[in-house]
């Protein structure tokens, strides 16, 4: 049977522990994955041990926690602590997440956090988002129109037209739902992926954009769109609980539609 192993550069090796407080009744171990570009050292894991009765709730309070008082230089993102921005998105137990809102009690034992899957990193918990927001670009995500309305006025819409918004506007960009989607991790270069998928389609969607035709031709490719087999990992982390696989079969739909 054939073996195949990673490059001896890319191996993970055993990193450092660090032990908390010998007092600490509630004791956490969080396993972190760890690399910097610029060292030329192979990514390690480190082990922390947090006293959870001197931490906050969630992964993130941890996060910072370790940060300020066992390793400074533990890098990854932060915002807003409230689900809102999409900075703190990694992998958590081998689900990816968001930091902030994932409560350290909901995963049992020793919590492996590493960034999200399938992605350049730039260090530690940090992935590269250039390609990403590319793709995001790519789509025109803003509304188009070709008619003109008077000065001051607005383009309104029916309360049942905002309606179609709706499990579409919510998204936050955390690229969780992408980087677990197997076919994005094979054909990222070409596949818009699940994030991008259902921000093509909240534009779709509105009433108010004039673009459609041409938002459907820019899509209408073998590898931008068809790539998606409805594995369904993008509606199971989505932490907004969004459903890009549906939005995605009805951009399908209507691609469908409009060649018969």
């Amino acid at each position: 049977m054939a073996e195949f192993r990673l490059p001896k550069n890319s191996r993970i090796t055993k990193g450092k522990v660090h032990k908390a407080d010998a007092t600490a009744a509630r004791v956490k171990k969080f396993k972190i994955y760890r690399y910097d570009p610029d060292s030329g050292e192979n990514p390690r894991y480190d082990t922390f041990e947090v006293d959870l009765d001197d931490c906050g709730p969630m992964v993130l309070d941890a996060l910072i926690k370790i940060k300020g008082e066992q390793d400074s230089s533990l890098t990854f993102r932060r915002s807003c602590r409230e689900g809102i921005c999409g900075s703190c998105s990694m992998n958590m137990d081998g689900r990816n997440g968001l930091a902030c809102t994932t409560a350290i009690e909901d995963i049992k034992g020793e919590i492996q956090i590493t960034p999200l899957p399938h992605m350049d990193v730039i260090k530690d918990l940090v992935p590269d988002f250039t390609h990403f927001y590319a793709q995001y670009n790519s789509i025109k995500p803003w509304l188009q129109t070709v008619t003109t309305t008077p000065s001051g006025k607005e383009r309104l819409q029916t309360p049942e037209q905002r309606d179609q918004l709706d499990g579409l506007y919510e998204c936050i960009m955390c690229a969780c739902c992408s980087t677990s989607c197997p076919s994005y991790w094979w054909n990222s270069d070409k596949f818009l992926g699940p994030a991008i998928l259902l921000q093509a389609y909240r534009w779709l969607a509105d009433s108010r954009d004039e673009m459609t035709g041409e938002r459907l031709d820019q899509l209408e490719d073998p590898f931008r769109l068809y790539r998606c087999h409805t594995i369904m990992n993008c509606a199971n982390v989505c932490p907004k609980g969004l459903n890009p696989a549906k939005a995605i079969a009805e951009i399908k739909k209507m691609e469908a539609e409009r060649a018969l």
